[in-house]
């Protein structure tokens, strides 16, 4: 091969080994970091869904909680938020896990959500009412910590998803620049040996041609000349070293990135410790300290009224002066700034707490954009802690103000009961003793009420005095049943008869209905449940003399049982004014009265419903009610019912 040749066969392979080099840096190289930032940023919002879920529950929990303390039923916006969030965020979970495991998981949590909300949620918030069974509130509690092993699992299952991604994108990056270095090896070498070639097949002769002639011409004294280096050679060396400081330049930027996202998911990984909120900022403060080289670190964050967090790394360092603090505070939440002092980040606040702050001081500043870049990351999940340790305060704080005016109504209804029960026995024993002629001791036991020396007006104020005692006395009696929900049903429940007792009570209210004009109508099948039978009858009755009470004369009311293999029902319905849509959800509250009711001056507390559910809840069943403005209510419970072989028991 001649010169000519094997110059430009090594020209080519020059451009195409630095062709090579431009495409692996181009295409390879911003292809594996978009392809690293994507998985990343896919197990990122996985996190962060899985957060969303525990974190919306949490609320809907706490929604249901507040419910069941207040009865009220404005604390179950929470709950209707936190279900929907939970639900869509476990829909992202689901359409992002890739691997079988975590899919597995993540369809465990949703299951285990959903029998949290089918078991506990769904039918305290269908009910209507507070739901004090404790057995229920212990199967809730149980439920719900179930749900959080879960998702501390899909948690662990991301981040180990997440740390074998790194290990991979590291182990590309290494074979990259372990390419790009062998690339960059080889373009030097041949741009080398094209020089080398030129110097020696092209400069040396025409220098010692150019030698030979100026010896001829001057005689020795050209001999002392000495070639100058080649302007090519120079010119390949300097672009080869300019390719080698580019080389090192990307290799560094790379390596800056990944110890960058290696760091934020470190302090995130303390942020999301069990250690105490305290312990958590000394540890962060001190890795963001070692991060950056700084001497110092301080932060300040206040999670709640009286609660706050204050933060100097290492111990002994000096807290910055009060003016610093009021200036670092008062730039924008998440841009840092660079201050004599140091780099400086404020953390949100809002109408409770105070903005917080981040300041890493270091001796001579001179802070790198890189530095800023991974400050700012590093505040981000530092902010976020601080914000969910505020809600989860809130949160506890809110809960034991519910309890403690739980307690204390608890506490109001059991002495304002006791303190009514007395003087209200001695009104009615004084009043019939007056109404039976007794009063005194004037006449004797057989007075039949003729010569008792009360006039006609006397007489019927005192029937006033003593219906209006007895209505007294029945609401002073409901609070008490009220008040001990879940001690009502004893030890050793027995069977019971629902169509004999449901025959009972239709019997019981002909009277009433007959004095009303409204009619009844009985279809009882056969069904038994265990459970305490007067109680029971109880919630029936209260049931039916609603249905009379509200029905006008020349209604009806009607009873009816049917049972199948598991479940007994029982429908009251009633063709009497109905009631407003709007009062159907808390029907079932304590006090709770229909619009319609108070505007017609329908006498009653609101407490019957009230005490009907409890009653049917402590058997293990449900109560609800369906309604039409001036067409009727029908109100329907259901009830567990007992197996065949357990009524062939009862019977023999």
């Amino acid at each position: 091969m001649n010169l000519r040749h094997r110059v430009a066969a090594g020209f080519a392979i020059l451009c195409v080994l630095f062709l090579a080099l431009v495409l692996l840096q181009v295409v390879a190289g911003d292809r594996l970091q978009e392809e690293h930032e994507r998985r990343l940023g896919r197990l990122e919002r996985l996190l962060d869904a899985n957060h969303q879920v525990l974190q919306s529950m949490t609320d809907a929990e706490t929604g249901v909680r507040g419910f069941q303390l207040t009865g009220e039923r404005a604390y179950l916006t929470p709950y209707d938020t936190g279900r929907t969030g939970a639900s869509e965020a476990l829909d992202r979970l689901a359409a992002g896990s890739t691997s079988r495991t975590l899919h597995g998981l993540v369809d465990t949590e949703r299951a285990t959500a959903a029998q949290w909300l089918n078991a506990y949620g769904v039918p305290i918030v269908s009910a209507g009412v507070a739901d004090a069974d404790p057995d229920l509130a212990a199967r809730g509690k149980r439920i719900f910590d179930e749900l959080r092993a879960v998702n501390a699992a899909v948690t662990q299952r991301l981040d180990t998803e997440r740390a074998a991604v790194m290990a991979a994108d590291r182990r590309d990056t290494h074979r990259i620049q372990l390419l790009f270095a062998v690339l960059a090896v080889l373009v030097l070498l041949t741009g080398l040996g094209l020089a080398w070639m030129h110097q020696r097949h092209l400069l040396r002769p025409l220098e010692h041609i150019r030698h030979t002639l100026r010896r001829l011409a001057d005689g020795d004294r050209s001999a002392r000349a000495r070639p100058a280096g080649p302007w090519e050679l120079r010119a390949v060396v300097g672009t080869l070293n300019d390719l080698a400081a580019e080389t090192e330049r990307l290799i560094t930027d790379e390596q800056s990135r990944a110890r960058a996202g290696e760091l934020r998911q470190r302090v995130a990984a303390e942020l999301r410790g069990e250690r105490d909120f305290t312990e958590k900022g000394h540890r962060v403060a001190r890795i963001i300290a070692e991060a950056l080289g700084g001497d110092a670190v301080y932060a300040r964050a206040t999670v709640g009224p009286g609660a706050g967090l204050a933060v100097t790394w290492p111990h002994e360092a000096p807290a910055p002066a009060a003016e610093l603090v009021r200036h670092i505070r008062a730039g924008e939440p998440g841009t840092v700034r660079e201050l004599d002092a140091g780099l400086a980040v404020a953390l949100s606040g809002d109408d409770d707490c105070p903005p917080g702050l981040v300041l890493v001081t270091r001796a001579g500043g001179d802070w790198t954009e890189a530095e800023r870049t991974q400050l700012a990351a590093l505040c981000r999940e530092i902010d976020h802690a601080v914000r969910q340790e505020r809600m989860r305060l809130r949160q506890t704080r809110l809960i034991t103000e519910l309890r403690t005016l739980d307690e204390q109504k608890d506490v109001f209804v059991s002495t304002v009961t006791h303190e009514l029960r007395t003087p209200l026995t001695s009104i009615i024993g004084y009043t019939e003793m007056l109404t039976d002629g007794e009063s005194g001791g004037e006449s004797g036991g057989g007075s039949d009420g003729e010569n008792d020396g009360l006039s006609p007006m006397q007489r019927r104020s005192l029937g006033a005095i003593l219906r209006n005692a007895h209505r007294l006395q029945a609401t002073v009696a409901d609070l008490l049943l009220l008040d001990r929900a879940g001690e009502r049903i004893g030890a050793d429940p027995a069977p019971v008869d629902l169509a004999a007792m449901l025959t009972g009570v239709h019997d019981g209210a002909a009277a009433a209905a007959r004095a009303k004009n409204v009619a009844g109508v009985l279809d009882a099948g056969p069904a038994w449940v265990l459970g305490d039978g007067p109680h029971l009858e109880l919630a029936l009755r209260k049931l039916v003399d609603n249905a009379i009470k509200f029905t006008p004369a020349g209604g009806r009311f009607e009873l009816r049982l049917s049972a199948d293999e598991t479940t007994a029902t029982i429908t009251v319905t009633d063709t009497g004014m109905g009631i407003p849509a709007d009062d159907l959800p808390g029907l079932f509250t304590p006090f709770h009265r229909a619009t319609n009711a108070m505007d017609q001056a329908v006498q009653g507390p609101g407490l019957g419903l009230a005490i009907v559910r409890d009653i049917v809840t402590e058997h293990g069943g449900t109560v609800s009610a369906s309604s039409e403005v001036g067409r009727g209510s029908v109100f329907t419970v259901t009830l567990p019912v007992l197996s065949p072989a357990a009524v062939e028991a009862v019977h023999s």
